[in-house]
């Protein structure tokens, strides 16, 4: 059987499969279920610092918070990372120290800010987000990852400023969850949709381009479903695989065919560990590095070009054109 065991954030995990901040973290009957169906860490469900009522976090909501936090990680044997959304300097290291205290693991800063100021340019957000993760980095003592969002610029360089601040993993990528509208009601209303594999192809390419070029972990999340979406994600270069949609989908003991098709798919191409396996199609190891990059659309466009020539050829022969 091979070694599926990797490390992240220092933390050495049996598996690379981690399930993600979610409702499923939410509850501690949860929480050990996922411990029992194999999962080799729990991201805790975030700490919102506007989470109660008004726009400040009440003390009875952080101390639910905390004693919740302390106890799923008394209830399993795996780590508990905690992950925190802050608005302010303050809230983020404050409340930093407060999840570290109350037994995390690690730490997961969700860093979910939309970007729908004017005034704010993009490089003020960057220096934000930059300042965010320093702060709460020099306030704890255990492992801090940061979660991005795809929506820069030039990812690689704010990934490569975030890393300078000493933090210990990247988790790409968070998602933008976006308002619907009720037409009968006329009113707006949250619309939550849950990833696909498509997902996938947005953290493929940004982990295999990252990956060997700095010191941070990587984590792949959002289009994790079936088990050849976690080899695709290690073979670009992730520690580790997060999965929530699929769960919630599928249920938590779709973590076990998770596990089981990896092992399958790994004997099947003779890969004795994870380790062997992790990054070996990176863009740093590619016989091709320019297939991650401007290669890579003009191979779609042909692709897209292909299928419309075989579909009009298809409609002429069906039509006796």
């Amino acid at each position: 059987m091979p070694d599926l065991s990797t490390t992240y954030l220092g933390l050495k995990l049996r598996t690379p499969l981690v399930s993600s901040a979610s409702p499923l973290t939410q509850d501690i009957d949860s929480i050990r279920h996922l411990e029992d169906a194999g999962a080799s860490a729990i991201v805790f469900h975030s700490l919102f610092e506007e989470a109660a009522e008004g726009s400040t976090l009440t003390q009875s909501a952080l101390d639910r918070y905390l004693t919740l936090l302390h106890g799923a990680k008394c209830a399993v044997s795996v780590p508990v990372i905690g992950s925190l959304c802050a608005t302010t300097l303050k809230g983020w290291i404050d409340y930093a120290t407060q999840i570290e205290q109350a037994g995390a693991s690690a730490l997961e800063l969700n860093l979910y800010q939309v970007p729908s100021q004017k005034d704010v340019s993009g490089s003020m957000l960057e220096d934000r987000y930059v300042e965010f993760v320093k702060a709460a980095k020099s306030a704890v003592k255990i492992p801090v990852a940061a979660k991005l969002t795809p929506f820069f610029t030039s990812l690689t360089n704010v990934a490569k400023r975030i890393d300078a601040t000493g933090v210990n993993g990247l988790v790409l990528f968070n998602r933008f969850y976006q308002p619907d509208l009720n037409l009968d009601a006329l009113d707006i209303q949250p619309n939550v949709l849950l990833s696909t594999s498509e997902a996938l192809r947005l953290p493929l390419t940004w982990i295999g381009m990252l990956y060997g070029r700095i010191k941070a972990d990587l984590a792949g999340s959002s289009g994790v479903h079936v088990p050849d979406d976690v080899v695709k994600l290690l073979l670009v270069g992730a520690d580790v695989t997060m999965v929530c949609s699929a769960l919630l989908r599928h249920g938590i003991g779709h973590l076990r065919d998770l596990e089981a098709g990896l092992i399958h798919w790994m004997d099947n191409h003779e890969y004795k560990s994870v380790n062997n396996l992790k990054g070996t199609l990176s863009q740093l190891r590619c016989p091709d590095p320019a297939a991650f990059e401007r290669a890579q659309y003009q191979n779609a466009v042909k692709s897209v070009q292909k299928v419309v020539l075989t579909g009009r050829e298809a409609w002429r022969i069906l039509s006796g054109e």
